[in-house]
This record gives C-alpha cells, structure tokens and sequence, in this order.
C-alpha cells in the first residue's frame, strides 16, 4: 500500500498484512489507515499479493476506511507516471487526482444514465483538413491533433460533437476547460448531445456534489466529464477521448505540488491508455506545436481561405503617411482616431463594441509626478492604487496612504501609470453619449449581453459573449502585456488577442479589430495574418536556439539563498546540463510554501536548472534523489521543485 507521507525519500509502497475479518473489502484502490512510525496515517491499498520479499516483521493494516476502489490501475499508473514527470511524489499527485472522502455519498445509489446518444452531424467540422479521418478513427483508434479553431467558431459546439462521436462508439471522454465561464458555456452545448451520460466537476459545486459526480464517473454511469484542470484525472472507462481547450491560459496551471499542467498529463494519458487527444484554441503554444514538429500529434486546421473568409479586418498603428495625416497623434494616443471610427461604425450599425484593457479598477498603478518613480505602499512595499472617490490606497494590503512622499525625490503627487477598465467606461462614457456601458472583470464578470448597440470594457478573459458577435474590437494598452518580463509574453498575448478577434464578426461583415500598438511586432504581425501556427513556430525555433521550454526540460528551484546552495550542493545534474541563476524571484511569484510571508525582509531567489528534452527524466530523477539527500541530512526550510514551471522570467 502507499501511505500518504508527504516525503520524498518514502514515496514507495510498503507491505501490509491483511486479517481475515478485512479479507473481502480491502481491495487495490481502496482507502485505508495503517500504523507508520507510531502514528496513523492515510493511503491507498495498490495491491495484493501472497507472499512479502520484506524480511522484517510486517505490521498490520488498521482498517478500510471506505470499500469504495477509487484508485482504479490506469489512474494509479497515470498518476505514478506524473510524479516521476514532475519530480514529485505519488501521494501528491494522488490527492490530486481522487477528490475528499463523502461517506454519506458513497452509500448513494448511482442511477444508471437512460440518455440515448446518436453520432452527430460533421457538417460543421468540413471547414478543416482530414477532420473526417480523425472523427472515423475516435471510434477504434487513438488519433491526436492539435486543433486550430477558425475565427467565430462555435468551439463548445464543436467540443461537444467531439464527445458525442466518442460516445456514440462506445467510449468515453474528457474535456478540460480554464475556468467556470467556459466550463458553463461547454455544459449547455453538450446537455442536448449527451443527456446524463455528460457530469461536470469543479471546485465551485461543493464536497458533496462533486464527490457524487465524481463516484458516477468511476462507476460507469458518465461516460464524459467536463471540468477544469483537475478533471484530467477523471476516472472515465473506456477513456477515447481527452481534450484540453485552450492550453496556454494560465488557470490551467496547477497552484500544488508537484504542479503538473493538464496539457502534458493528457499526453501521459493518451499514451498510457491508448486513447485520442485534442488540445485546442483560436491560439497556438509553443509546447503544442513542439508535439506536431515531433511528430506525435497532427494538424487540425483550416484552408487558409477559410481562415481569411471568417477573420475580422485587423488594424495595427502604422507609418502610413495617410493614418498619420489624419491622426498625427496615432502612435501616442491611448485610443487613436482609428479605434473611434471602428468603435462608431460598428454601434451605427446596431453592434456592441468590445474594448480590452489589461488591468481592472480605476487607476491601478501610480508613479511619482516629478520622477516617475513606482509609488509604493510604507508599510508593505506595495503597488499603490487611486479610486474613484480619489482615495489612495494599497493594491496588496489596503492600507490608506493619505500623504504620499516619494522616497527618490521628495515629490508629493502622483500620475496614473496604467488606466484601469472604470476609469477605461467613464471616459468611453463620455465620448459615446447614449450608448450603454458595460464593464466586465475581476469580481464582477458579465456572461452575456443583449443584442443591440453598447459599449464593453473587459479585463482579457473577461469578455461577455455576444449572441451575434461583436462588430468591433479595441485592444488598449498592449504595452502592458507586451513589456512583461517572462519568456512567454509574445504568445500569452497573441493568445489574448485571438480569443478577443475569435468573438469579432467576419470582416465581409463588417467586423473589425483594432491593437493599438506597432503593426511591425512579430505578435502583431500574427494577429493580422491570422497566423498561429506560423507564430507558434517561430517562437519554438527562437526557444530551440536560445534553450528554454519546450526545447529543453527546465526545472526551477525557489527558496533562500543558503537552501538554494544546500539543494544544489546535492543534486547531480545530468550530462549537457547546466545552471542559471541564482536570481530573485519574479514579480508576482509566491514564496515557498513553508516560508514565512510577514517576514517582509526575506530573500527567496530562484535557480534554473535546464538539461536537453531527452534527458527530461533524467532531471526529474536528479531532483526527487536531491530531495531525499536533504532529508536525509535533516535539511529543513522552503524550497520549491518545478519541472517545466509556467513563468519563466
């Protein structure tokens, strides 16, 4: 059995004897309690066997906590291949993988699903190349592709057509979502197609419904299940199919150790168990394109007339003597004279406009006046904040700043560094006199709006759906995503834009879509050919000759500066490996767990450690024996592992 630990050094099965009254329900998958250095501990009966190689004396196990066999021998194998993937540990990846314990819910009945599923119609999946191939082999085969959505698409639509073919041929089917807003959007295409053989997981339905669901998954009653990341782990007979949609979208990276992203276990899971895979999105990421460049995967796209047929017309900030004759102000101006004119023909044509702008609030960033210098918070060195009562305040504690002092030069007023979405809604308020305002992110997100003429400010990934898409979009601010320090910047962004032009009506209709930004950048540059793939090749080949993910494996290593010595001190890299760093940790980036967060005089730095893409395992293996030698000399303190982590600065 497994015992849940939490220690590196013991994260391997250990031998139990069985009495005869626990015979019959301690089964492999099951929960149990056993004694392990004097104390009771939870884990995972693996399995049964008649005779122990141990020579020691055996202990015996405490007791079944639930007959229930929730750890099946494919998910145990998944979850076993993504600790080592991942350089963490069973246990982890396990509580993961298999939700609470819902004693009550375990003793429920599950009904057998009554709904009937037929093979939909393919119609709408003839705008791309071999997609009939790939829809006949769902059925017997496990094909993989990497599907790029045209623009408009009706990708839940197109999701759920996708699980109703498996279905239909007698497998089952998981898809992946980045967040509860798209999860609800795939529900309601999938209820017609699939009926009570579809459940959803998320964190957001409480312990007790999503145990239920779960339970039907393992029990053979859904044979699909929808949910956000950990839904990759759903424990669906018969798996044909898995699907990640939109794999670049940073909710989908995993906040626990050992931190594995849904994308790479569906690659674990296709090749385990042998079933299909699609990963999905308007955009491309580098890692899905380095899986078609291998080989392991293939293209799912569109002719290029199709994509240029469905593309809204896109405009970028030019030297063109002409745009600059008549907005001399066009390469400076927040929104130019271009963005005006799309965003008034579209509302004269009884549209709704959409305006992107990257930060909520009102003005979320300030600087000094007099030397534009970062106004910071006293007590916390936080990024100040100004409301709009005119209070200022700070982003992280929310401590009032009444008398603001620069500590660079003594200046006592502030400017507005980024305008945030309501400051962004009065002034369009202003400008648009009589055309409703809506303002969609942080907490108060809008789903839906109506048909009709109005205007939209959202916070990217924010943005309402419009029943008959959006005659114009606006991207502002691009320089704040953009400019960021991470090796992912160009893509997070392309990836924005294309879900912002994905909403936009076709350009024959009218539709356009307006960055206002150098049309000469590479990610602009892909927004106006409507380029992805091309894009995501580029930014492979430029990540291949510089050496970073995924053209190398590449694990960070966080924590204080004396364990980040300690940790290397031990740990033996592979050949043709090498060292980067130490660096302080990026903006943004949690401590350790462990580390303590009021102590704000703490240094936590960051080490890279990056071996070639065939030596990945060999790295993982490298840390989990670095760990087990720290533990072994009693080394304690915060020290974070990340194979592959999602910020790379």
């Amino acid at each position: 059995m497994l015992p849940f630990l939490g220690l590196t050094h013991l994260d391997r099965p250990f031998d139990y004897l069985i009495d005869a009254e626990q015979d019959a329900i301690a089964q492999p998958g099951v929960r149990v309690r056993v004694r392990f250095a004097g104390r009771l501990v939870d884990g995972i009966l693996l399995q049964r066997i008649e005779e122990s190689d141990h020579p020691g004396k055996l202990g015996w196990l405490d007791r079944v906590v639930s007959a229930e066999p929730v750890l099946g021998p494919e998910l145990a194998a998944l979850c076993r291949a993504v600790a080592d993937r991942y350089a963490g540990t069973m246990g982890d990846v396990v509580r993961l993988a298999i939700p609470p314990r819902h004693a009550r819910t375990e003793k429920e009945q599950t009904p057998e699903p009554t709904s009937v599923v037929t093979a939909p119609d393919r119609a709408s999946w003839q705008v791309y190349r071999s997609a009939e191939g790939f829809l006949d082999s769902l059925a017997e085969g496990h094909p993989r592709a990497i599907w790029q959505a045209v623009p408009g698409e009706d990708w839940p639509n197109r999701l759920a057509e996708l699980a109703a073919t498996t279905v239909a041929a007698g497998r089952g089917a998981i898809i992946v979502v980045p967040d509860q807003r798209d999860l609800d959007r795939l529900s309601a295409a999938c209820e017609p197609l699939l009926g009570d053989r579809c459940v959803t997981l998320a964190a957001g339905l409480g312990p007790t419904a999503r145990y239920r669901r779960w339970l039907a998954a393992r029990r053979g009653a859904a044979q699909v299940v929808l949910g956000t990341r950990s839904a990759i782990f759903a424990p669906v007979r018969d798996l044909g199919l898995v699907v990640v949609w939109d794999d670049g979208d940073d909710s989908l990276d995993e906040p626990r150790a050992p931190y594995p992203h849904p994308r790479e276990v569906a690659v674990l899971r296709a090749h385990l168990e042998q079933c299909g895979m699609v990963i999905g999105g308007f955009a491309r990421t580098a890692e899905a394109q380095a899986l078609v460049a291998a080989g392991w995967a293939h293209d799912l796209v569109a002719d290029r007339a199709q994509v240029r047929s469905r593309s809204p017309r896109v405009q970028a900030i030019t030297d063109d003597d002409a745009q600059v004759a008549r907005d001399p102000q066009a390469r400076s101006a927040r929104i130019p004279a271009v963005a005006f004119d799309a965003a008034r023909a579209a509302l004269a044509a009884d549209l709704p406009v959409v305006f992107s702008v990257p930060r909520r609030g009102y003005l979320p960033s300030l600087a000094c006046t007099r030397c534009r210098e970062h106004a910071r918070c006293r007590a916390c060195h936080g990024p100040l904040q100004l409301d709009g009562a005119g209070h200022v305040s700070c982003r992280w504690c929310g401590r009032a700043e009444s008398s603001f002092r620069c500590p660079a030069c003594g200046g006592t007023q502030v400017r507005a560094l980024v305008t945030g979405a309501r400051r962004t809604a009065e002034e369009l308020g202003r400008a648009f006199a009589g055309v409703p305002v809506v303002t969609s992110g942080g907490s108060s997100i809008v789903d839906e709006i109506p048909a009709g003429a109005r205007v939209v400010v959202a916070t990217p990934g924010a943005e309402p759906v419009a029943p008959a898409g959006y005659g114009a979009a606006i991207i502002l601010d691009t320089w704040a995503q953009l400019d960021r320090a991470d090796l992912r910047a160009g893509e997070n962004a392309v990836r924005r834009w294309m879900a912002i032009g994905g909403q936009v009506r076709a350009h024959g209709e009218g539709g356009r879509l307006v960055i206002v930004a150098d049309s000469a950048l590479p990610p602009v540059q892909a927004i106006i050919r409507w380029d992805p793939v091309g894009f995501a090749e580029t930014e492979l080949a430029q990540r291949d000759e510089l050496g970073f993910p995924p053209a190398v494996t590449m694990a960070s290593i966080d924590g204080t500066p004396a364990m980040l010595t300690e940790f290397t001190g031990h740990l033996e890299i592979p050949a043709g490996g090498d060292v980067l760093g130490p660096v302080p940790l990026p903006p943004g980036v949690r401590p350790p767990a462990g580390a303590d967060r009021d102590d704000a005089d703490t240094e936590f730095d960051r080490v890279l450690v990056r071996v070639p893409r065939r030596d990945g395992r060999l790295l993982a293996d490298a840390l989990v024996a670095a760990q087990i030698r720290r533990n072994a000399r009693h080394e304690t303190g915060p020290i974070r592992v990340q194979v592959d982590p999602p910020t790379i600065g």
